[in-house]
């Protein structure tokens, strides 16, 4: 079992150019519209489809939880190597959570988060009211 999420895209070869970057892989199926990345690690079944109008895909932001800092480290300096943007956050208290992040934006804008949690931080009832989740 493994998720599946499909995004529109403007561009499709801008963006399969840009995902191969970010995931490392080739897509497994492409054409002018689409593009299918058969992910292994992380296990997601990612797909993209040229959407000329609006809205391209919008979503508050996709991410990708790392077992280990060394491995948030590795995707952040291949990321880097490829060059993309990245930005990073360490030892930031974001989500309820004591987390490193790096953070980058595919051609479409959309925002995705490579992170390593340390450790859950408790819940207050008065948090949830003033927004203390990062996005």
């Amino acid at each position: 079992m493994r998720p599946h999420v499909a995004i529109n895209v403007k561009n499709v070869e801008k963006s399969v150019e840009f995902y191969e970057k970010v995931f490392n892989v080739k897509p497994q199926k492409q054409t002018s519209d689409y593009a299918k990345f058969d992910l292994q690690n992380p296990a997601l079944n990612f797909s993209m489809q040229s959407h000329s109008g609006s809205p391209i895909s919008h979503v508050n932001h996709f991410g990708i939880e790392m077992d280990t800092p060394e491995d948030l480290l590795k995707w952040q300096l291949r990321l880097v190597a490829n060059g993309i943007k990245v930005d990073e956050e360490k030892q930031t208290d974001c989500c309820y959570a004591r987390q490193d992040k790096a953070w980058f934006k595919d051609p479409d804008g959309n925002s995705w988060e490579i992170f390593h949690v340390y450790e859950q931080l408790p819940v207050h009832p008065s948090a949830t009211k003033t927004g203390q989740c990062c996005s």
